[in-house]
């Protein structure tokens, strides 16, 4: 008996040793980033197409130029509700004095300064496409925007859900950086890839999602249901048959095809894609129109 009970300790070290070994937090490669500086002009562009606003600007504010992002604006899911954290420039409540690598971390490996796992209702798992020197643009324009001294909101989640390292796990499971589309048979294409893969994250909101949450990458812009939204719209060629035009005029002004606007959530992604130029807005509908 005692050299079973030996044997057991020994096999959950081992277990937990694994367990800490896999769910630890990795971050980018630091040699991506090592001697890249922002281009703010740019980095604007690249904001707008991210959507940041749309989640970290406070609740109820007009969008501009040089918004506050001061977070607070809540997203319900089965796992508890999650606040949109402060990311002015304020470095006490905010991301004020970040480095580029530890913004790049943030972004792309959802991982914190301090070294825990972000929750991936950050969509860092879309963002880890994004190109080095884009990510270098944004920050170099984010470190320009208005300081808001308001601390960020507690995520109110419960357990086990609330236990970090387990997103290390998760991430093993979910955090896929290959391409959906794997074959970008032009420019235009290529764009309208990254745009909706990575930058615009379309996914994050119109792929369905399994028990853990994880994308269901076989039913790519399927439709979905989001708490407090409702059923959200497929985008997919096979259930969205309008024109290559009519989906670049909606992403330009909100108006569909059938003399309807865009409301909720998409509200707010029409105003960041009507800052885009309008080769991109057509990279993004040539892709959709491939997507089965």
């Amino acid at each position: 008996m005692a050299r079973i009970l030996r044997l057991f300790i020994f096999v959950g070290i081992l277990g937990l040793a694994a367990f800490f070994y896999l769910t630890r937090p990795v971050g980018v490669d630091p040699d991506d980033f090592a001697n890249l500086v922002g281009d703010p002009s740019h980095g604007t562009q690249v904001f707008h197409a991210a959507g940041c606003a749309s989640c970290h600007a406070a609740p109820k504010t007009d969008f501009s130029d040089h918004p506050i992002l001061s977070g607070g604006q809540k997203f319900p899911s089965p796992f508890g509700t999650f606040n949109a954290p402060n990311i002015s420039p304020d470095p006490q409540n905010g991301i004020g004095g970040w480095t580029l690598l530890e913004f790049a971390n943030a972004v792309q490996a959802g991982v914190s300064p301090d070294g825990a796992h972000y929750y991936p209702a950050f969509p860092y798992t879309a963002y880890a496409k994004m190109r080095p020197q884009d990510v270098a643009d944004l920050k170099s324009f984010m470190d320009a925007l208005p300081i808001s001294y308001s601390p960020s909101l507690p995520h109110d989640v419960g357990f086990p859900f609330n236990i970090r390292r387990t997103l290390g796990g998760w991430k093993l499971l979910f955090a896929n950086s290959d391409w959906v589309l794997t074959n970008a048979e032009s420019p235009e294409i290529e764009r309208g890839r990254y745009l909706v893969e990575a930058l615009a994250h379309c996914g994050e909101c119109h792929t369905p999602r399994n028990a853990l949450g994880g994308l269901k990458r076989g039913d790519w812009l399927q439709g979905a249901f989001i708490p407090g939204e409702g059923k959200v719209p497929a985008i997919a060629s096979g259930q969205l048959d309008w024109a290559p035009s009519d989906i670049a005029y909606y992403l330009e002004t909100g108006f569909t095809p059938e003399f309807d606007s865009a409301g909720g959530a998409m509200t707010h992604v029409v105003e960041n894609m009507g800052q885009l130029s309008a080769s991109d807005r057509e990279s993004i509908a040539a892709y959709l129109k491939l997507i089965p």
